[in-house]
């Protein structure tokens, strides 16, 4: 793992410009970059910590703010150990947040996200990763729908309501993809239900999208959050084991 530096950047949108956390290895050469797509609760120190371990094994990191139209983060104020059992406002804080983020604004905002790591000198030339954890994993694919020649790869981690009923549905996304794909679900997972992950992984199948689509057992929706009640530490490892490998084999 090399040493890193990381800093807060501004990435000009349609609509304004994004705050994101960028962090690189620190001799500043270029190197693959890599979308890393913030759970609900936002962009914050755990999730820079995160970018920071992925940009140690040697990639160029950048973690949006994807609630940025509502302010720079932290958006909505959060304690230091996240449990929504024991304050529920923190979902009725959260939820209007979400719904106003829809799939054309994700779709839109990703383009300006990939358009300013490909201008950057601390990016090499070529396509990019994805990664996305809990509503991030639908940004992933909703991303590689839409910019099928900018991503390469794309992961995503305890994904929830990746394939519903709505017209929106990511796994609809699945025509569009060329990215080589991973998901790793969790089995403890309201919002992802045994119907909804066979529906996923058939729209991959039939659409000829090279993927892999794992069950972690006994892990919880957002289990790789470690700032929060959900987190598990054995489904985390095994995460970046499969994210790591998944983004070795893409460059």
């Amino acid at each position: 793992m090399s040493d890193v530096q990381g800093n807060v950047v501004d990435i000009p949108t349609e609509d304004g410009a994004a705050d994101a956390y960028l962090v690189h290895p620190a001799d500043g050469r270029p190197r693959p970059g890599v979308l890393l797509y913030q759970d609900a609760y936002g962009l914050r120190p755990h999730l820079r910590s995160m970018a920071d371990r992925l940009a140690g094994a040697g990639y160029t990191v950048l973690v949006p703010n994807v609630f940025y139209r509502l302010g720079r983060a932290p958006v909505v104020d959060l304690p230091e150990f996240i449990d929504p059992d024991s304050d529920p406002t923190i979902w009725e804080r959260l939820g209007p947040i979400l719904a106003g983020l829809t799939p054309d604004l994700v779709k839109r905002d990703a383009g300006a996200y990939l358009r300013w790591l490909a201008d950057s000198s601390l990016v090499t030339a070529g396509r990019v990763a994805l990664t996305g954890y809990c509503m991030g994993a639908r940004l992933a694919l909703w991303t590689a729908g839409a910019h099928p020649d900018r991503v390469a790869a794309a992961a995503g981690f305890h994904g929830g309501q990746l394939a519903t009923d709505a017209p929106s549905s990511p796994h609809l996304e699945a025509p569009r993809i060329t990215a080589e794909l991973y998901f790793g679900h969790a089995d403890e997972d309201p919002s992802l239900t045994p119907e909804q992950m066979a529906r996923f992984e058939e729209a991959l199948s039939a659409a000829g999208v090279r993927h892999t689509c794992e069950v972690y057992t006994g892990a919880p929706h957002g289990y790789t959050q470690a700032d929060t009640s959900a987190y598990d530490r054995v489904a985390t490892e095994r995460h970046w084991a499969a994210l790591l490998a998944l983004l070795e084999r893409t460059f």
